[in-house]
């Protein structure tokens, strides 16, 4: 499904909850009209007349105790701001109304119900959809309980949660929910606007089950009751017609494709004001249409002007712009700016939010600035922690949930917006140039090319929904080309790429099912490197900013020449390959941005301490000794870890200390992985924390700001190993009673708690570059929050790591800096790895998953 229509079905999700919803059944008399003026106003698409009058009808409320009627009126102040896309004041109007609703009438109550879709339908909107369905899921079955099966309520919850499953392409399951839903509203009358929007959002479904023949008649029909019951200029209108539209488009009916494009957006324009996001769906819409008829002059003016709204979609704008620059319809240096803001908006990841935070405390100089802003951003990631709380309490059924732990936390949001208004108003009046430090545009290639050094060339990727885009930028020049894979295929190319990257199958030679397949890894460097290779071939360092399923590929495993064999027959045929890495050294930046971030803002008071680590915590405190924890390895190696639920591990409000340790691998040569990499480096032995001493109790009393290095050889836990993991952690020593300083766990929320001013962190252990979720960025939690923290650059593994190689890769590393501090972090591990690579004393050494685990995030050179 196209993410125009996914747009569109998600909006009628929230349409449909909104046109069911009326005030609390309480409200009598003047107070009923007033609600149902409100809701006529909003139905009519009158936002900017209904919005005063919801406003007042709050503010009268407040002076009374009656939460039910309050609540009620905040919900019909939320519904009209998210209908106008001020998402973030919506949500939190659906919080407090929830929360009072909660109060008057109890957990369970039926008139809870239409709030919660409409919060889980703005959550849906913005891709949150875990929250999304558990608020779905528990409004559903409050009707199912309360009322009857065939009530009209019922059939909007099935709706909402049919959309969501379309929403991430789940047709099959969403049909049947659709066809009920469509059942119990077509008994109250076939005319009726949730007819309407159950027909439009059948047929959208019959078209992504590839139905083409059924999808007509049911969108056609939904759009004629639209017509005659909400009238021809009500934005649901322009929902049927640019669903019917697509349609069209898709069975290349242009010409009647065309009009019904235009004339929605021309209704959202009118309705709706030309900021909403609709009309930028719309234009969008129309854009990419003309664009895909070969009307590339048409269509981009339409792109531009979703540009300007910083709403843009990548899968229409990049190929307008592409074209437009091809044809000369616009000038390069024009196009590729365009297309530069473009994918820097519309491709943050968390992690480059993080260096962006970093970035803006160290631009303030100034410590009172910088403390202040620090101050300010905790807080928002405290809020951000709490809302997703409150929203997960909200979900679960009455006998599970904790109204006094809810109360607190609604308590704590409250004091966080007040301290966090009056410190707006400090810095605005301290600090006027603040706002703009906070808030920065996207770089330019005249603003990228002076952070450049003349040996380095920057690569850039968009990955959108047919084909994918390269920008490559060094001191010198500028190119952009296409590249003929979408996500999906390349997210199935990477899939097969990683599937050789496992150190056990570096054992020996015998059978090839499963080994590292060189033509791939070839294949993949003429497509994503090969169309820009004059421009960055010559240049020893390759800076990467990748997108999608890139964020988990280890570019330096990349072959620049195609091989003789797919696989070798003997190990030792992986060491001749073409290897990516003997050309060039690699890192990886989380954004464009974030070049900028880490050097025009770089740390001058660095590290005053070479080095702090943390390895070989003691999962089991039976086992004391190396010795002791090897054999233990030695018992339980073949366990996975991920057959384990994360939720096993807790009991009551700390760690189950036994369950934990028989899962966690012990890993005593991390020691002396440390105790090498320590002397290298010349810090001192009380710096170092291993066994007991590797613990949270230990990290957190640590003045960690003092040391240049921070060094974790541990395991990593991220999503996936673990099921259920809430958040990606590290693993330190379990205590004998856990605390909530200390349970064992070094969450990804408390690493952003930290105060570091390191170099580099260091994270030598499993799979600390993947995702916090399948199918999320690869540069995981952890990243993020190192960067938040203060760390500058981050090496991190992209597999499970044979603890020999890695302490032999870090050792390496760091004494190849020792000696030559000049070539800069990327380049040193560049040279380790291959030390390792074309050591023969061994055949494992030449097989990639032993010497190329690590990736470099962050700042590779020295600044």
């Amino acid at each position: 499904m196209t993410r125009r229509r996914l747009a569109l079905v998600a909006g009628l999700a929230l349409a449909i909850t909104a046109s069911l919803v009326t005030p609390g059944r309480a409200q009598k008399g003047d107070l009923s009209a007033q609600s149902a003026r409100i809701n006529g106003l909003r139905s009519a698409g009158k936002y900017w007349e209904a919005l005063p009058l919801a406003h007042t009808m709050v503010a009268s409320l407040e002076k009374t105790s009656n939460n039910r009627d309050l609540s009620a009126a905040l919900n019909n102040l939320a519904q009209i701001y998210a209908d106008q896309g001020h998402d973030d004041q919506a949500e939190l109007l659906y919080k407090r109304a929830i929360a009072l609703m909660e109060k008057a009438v109890g957990l369970d109550s039926v008139e809870i119900a239409p709030v919660l879709n409409n919060l889980a339908a703005l959550d849906q909107r913005q891709g949150r959809f875990a929250e999304a369905e558990s608020l779905f899921r528990r409004a559903l079955a409050i009707r199912e309980k309360t009322l009857s099966r065939e009530h009209p309520d019922v059939g909007q919850s099935l709706n909402n949660l049919a959309t969501l499953y379309v929403k991430q392409e789940h047709y099959a399951d969403a049909e049947p929910l659709f066809q009920r839903a469509l059942a119990i509203y077509n008994a109250g009358g076939p005319e009726h606007p949730a007819v309407a929007t159950l027909l439009n959002n059948l047929g959208q479904v019959y078209r992504d089950l590839n139905r083409d023949a059924d999808a007509e008649a049911p969108i056609k029909r939904s759009l004629a009751i639209r017509e005659k019951v909400l009238g021809p200029d009500h934005p649901d209108v322009a929902r049927s017609l640019n669903n019917l539209a697509g349609l069209y488009e898709h069975q290349l009916r242009y010409a009647e494709a065309e009009p019904l494009y235009r004339r929605a957006l021309v209704i959202r324009e009118r309705a709706l004001g030309p900021d909403h996001p609709d009309v930028a769906t719309s234009t969008s819409n129309l854009a990419y249409f003309l664009y895909a008829s070969g009307r590339n002059a048409d269509a981009l003016p339409f792109a531009e002007k979703t540009l300007a709204s910083n709403r843009a979609q990548l899968r229409v704008v990049l190929p307008v712009l592409s074209a437009a620059r091809e044809q000369y319809l616009l000038p390069d240096d024009k196009a590729l700016d365009e297309a530069l803001a473009a994918i820097q908006r519309g491709t943050q990841s968390s992690a480059a939010s993080a260096v962006n935070k970093l970035a803006v405390r160290l631009a303030a100089g100034s410590d009172r600035l910088a403390e202040l802003v620090r101050r300010d951003q905790d807080l928002a990631t405290e809020t951000e922690a709490l809302d997703k709380a409150i929203i997960t309490a909200v979900s679960k059924q009455s006998a599970q949930r904790d109204v006094a732990s809810e109360q607190r936390s609604r308590a704590r949001l409250v004091s966080i917006a007040n301290e966090r208004a009056g410190l707006q108003k400090t810095l605005a009046v301290e600090f006027p140039g603040y706002a703009a430090l906070s808030n920065p545009l996207p770089l330019t290639v005249k603003d990228i090319q002076p952070l450049l050094s003349a040996d380095e060339a920057m690569v850039l990727y968009s990955v959108v929904d047919k084909q994918s885009y390269v920008i490559a930028i060094t001191r010198e020049g500028v190119d952009w080309k296409e590249i003929p894979l979408g996500a999906d295929a390349l997210a199935q190319k990477l899939s097969a790429f990683r599937r050789g990257l496992d150190v056990g199958k570096a054992g020996d030679a015998s059978g090839k099912s499963g080994l590292f397949d060189l033509a791939l890894a070839s294949d993949l460097y003429v497509a994503l490197l090969g169309p820009v290779e004059m421009l960055t071939k010559g240049k020893r360092s390759l800076l990467v900013v990748p997108s999608g399923a890139l964020t988990a590929l280890p570019f330096h495993l990349l072959v620049t020449e195609r091989p003789q064999a797919a696989i070798p027959d003997k190990l030792e045929g992986y060491r001749n390959a073409a290897w990516l890495l003997r050309r060039q050294a690699v890192s990886v930046l989380p954004s464009v941005v974030s070049l900028k971030s880490l050097r025009a803002f770089a740390r001058k008071d660095q590290g005053v301490k070479p080095m702090t680590g943390f390895g070989d915590p003691v999962f089991n405190p039976a086992q004391e000794g190396p010795a002791d924890r090897r054999a233990a390895n030695d018992k339980i190696a073949a366990r996975s870890i991920a057959t384990v639920a994360y939720t096993d591990f807790w009991r009551g409000a700390g760690v189950d200390r036994a369950r934990l340790a028989q899962a966690l691998l012990q890993l005593p040569d991390t020691a002396d992985e440390l105790i090498a990499v320590a002397r290298d480096v010349g810090a001192a032995d009380a710096d170092i924390h291993l066994g007991r001493d590797a613990s949270e109790t230990t990290l957190k009393r640590a003045a960690l700001a003092q040391y240049g290095i921070i060094y974790f050889a541990t395991h990593g836990l991220v999503a996936g190993d673990v099921k259920g993991l809430g958040e990606p952690s590290l693993a330190l020593s379990i205590p004998d009673q856990p605390s909530e300083l200390d349970d064992g766990l070094l969450t990804a929320s408390e690493v952003a708690q930290l105060k570091l001013n390191a170099d580099w962190v260091v994270l030598s252990a499993c799979n600390t570059i993947a995702g916090d979720k399948p199918g999320a960025e690869a540069l995981s939690g952890l990243a993020r929050s190192f960067f938040y923290a203060g760390a500058r650059a981050l090496l991190v593994s992209h597999w499970a790591v044979d603890s020999e190689a890695a302490t032999r890769l870090t050792t390496s590393t760091f004494d190849l800096l020792k000696n030559e501090p000049a070539i800069g972090r990327a380049e040193a591990l560049r040279r380790a790895m291959l030390t390792y690579l074309d050591d023969t004393s061994s055949p494992r050494n030449a097989y990639p998953a032993m010497w190329a685990p690590f990736a470099l995030i962050g700042e590779g050179a020295v600044r």
